[in-house]
């Protein structure tokens, strides 16, 4: 198996798919299409059945039950696209085979070192099988990791019928970090009961509650006059602006908080005197906590308004998407059953909220309960991306045993 997961991954992850937030098309970006259309031709390859891709990039297959109970149509799902945060252009990954614990050099000539100093859970990996950027570029782990997972299983069943399960769907979604991978989804196509994002990080991962999220853009107007004549006249934006993200709790930021604390996050701060523009993103896993922090921001917009006058300064606040647990709870089972198929594994599940959000989090209030699960993955976004091929064949076990179960417990 791993070498096939090899072979799969590292085709995946040199197609550049890196997605794009100012293009409003679907998908953003024209890669995520080039790999949804070989995914079809591999889907279609290795037995699948309804294989399809729309003009949105929407993957879709089926491995049609091969068991005589009614058990419930399970989904799997991994995105197709990667982070803004560093480019997925040239992916050049490099195999560790029995890493010995200690500094992994990336990149001899830029000085690039992967070392335990810095991310002190990598001792724990020795021993294990590890892909890694050569540090020029993110390594797209998230989530072609679990592309490659859900493809091996998918392929793995076919290759054991004596293993019975009921129907069983992938998709395979666009722009999921752009926070639209959910936005064209069809749920009623998709036709499970439950799904599960292959899109997690570290071991055991397994979650079902996320942020609830919303982004907001604040405009503001200055007025620019020659400092020689500005007493009096001259309104400069960026100090309001700097006024106003001085006016937000500075300890409920993102390099702060953990666990179930929320935060403001300042993701851009551009401008000059005459005119500057704040990018915030609001995260609580408490609705009415959330609720509170967007009064909050709005109410410090208020106070600047009356200071500096209505017109000068504008909120643009927008719901990105909810804590799925709402939805998830009242279906525990979902979670349940893949608690116990890590268990069967020799898994310790971590059940701890998601940072963040997934295409689960909008699929769940879209009617489809979708928890999240291990990929292998670390460091996601960046030069210091890795994964852990050990785990990668762990995860594809887990969804096996996943889909065992529904079976078994039919």
């Amino acid at each position: 198996m791993r070498q096939e997961l090899l072979s799969r991954f590292f085709t995946y992850v040199k197609v550049d798919t890196q997605s794009n937030e100012s293009n409003e098309q679907c998908p953003s970006t024209p890669g995520q299409l080039t790999l949804g259309r070989m995914l079809v031709e591999e889907l279609k390859a290795i037995g699948m059945s309804d294989v399809t891709v729309d003009d949105n990039g929407y993957v879709m297959a089926t491995l049609p039950a091969n068991t005589d109970k009614d058990v419930k149509t399970i989904g799997f799902m991994a995105h197709l696209d990667t982070a803004t945060d560093m480019t997925g252009a040239g992916v050049n990954p490099q195999v560790v085979e029995n890493y010995d614990g200690g500094d992994i050099v990336l990149n001899e000539a830029q000085r690039i070192i992967l070392s335990p100093s810095e991310f002190p859970e990598l001792p724990g990996y020795k021993g294990h099988t590890l892909v890694t950027t050569d540090g020029t570029t993110l390594l797209g782990a998230d989530d072609k990791a679990g592309m490659t997972e859900i493809m091996t299983a998918m392929a793995y069943l076919i290759a054991h019928p004596e293993i019975k399960h009921g129907k069983i769907r992938v998709a395979f979604t666009p722009d999921e970090e752009i926070g639209r991978g959910a936005h064209r989804f069809d749920v009623d196509a998709f036709g499970a009961t439950y799904a599960y994002t292959m899109d997690g990080g570290p071991l055991g991962e397994l979650q079902y509650e996320s942020f609830n999220a919303a982004g907001a853009k604040i405009t503001i107007q200055g007025k620019n006059v020659h400092p020689g004549t500005a007493k009096n006249k001259m309104i400069n934006a960026l100090k309001i602006a700097i006024e106003l993200n001085s006016k937000l709790p500075a300890n409920e930021a993102p390099e702060h908080t953990e666990g179930y604390e929320g935060f403001f996050h300042l993701m851009a701060l551009e401008g000059d005197v005459e005119q500057a523009s704040l990018r915030y993103i609001i995260r609580d896993h408490n609705r009415d906590l959330f609720n509170g922090r967007k009064e909050r921001l709005s109410s410090i917009v208020q106070e600047l308004q009356a200071q500096y006058g209505e017109g000068r300064i504008q909120l643009e606040m927008k719901d990105q998407y909810y804590n799925m647990g709402e939805k998830i709870e009242p279906v525990k089972e979902v979670v349940d059953i893949a608690h116990e198929a890590m268990v069967n594994l020799g898994i310790t599940p971590i059940v701890e909220p998601i940072r963040g959000g997934t295409d689960g989090s909008q699929l769940s209030f879209k009617g489809l309960p979708t928890p999240n699960i291990f990929t292998g993955g670390m460091n996601y976004h960046g030069r210091y991306e890795y994964v852990s091929v050990d785990h990668m064949e762990l995860a594809v076990k887990t969804i096996v045993e996943i889909v065992r179960l529904y079976e078994a417990k039919a």
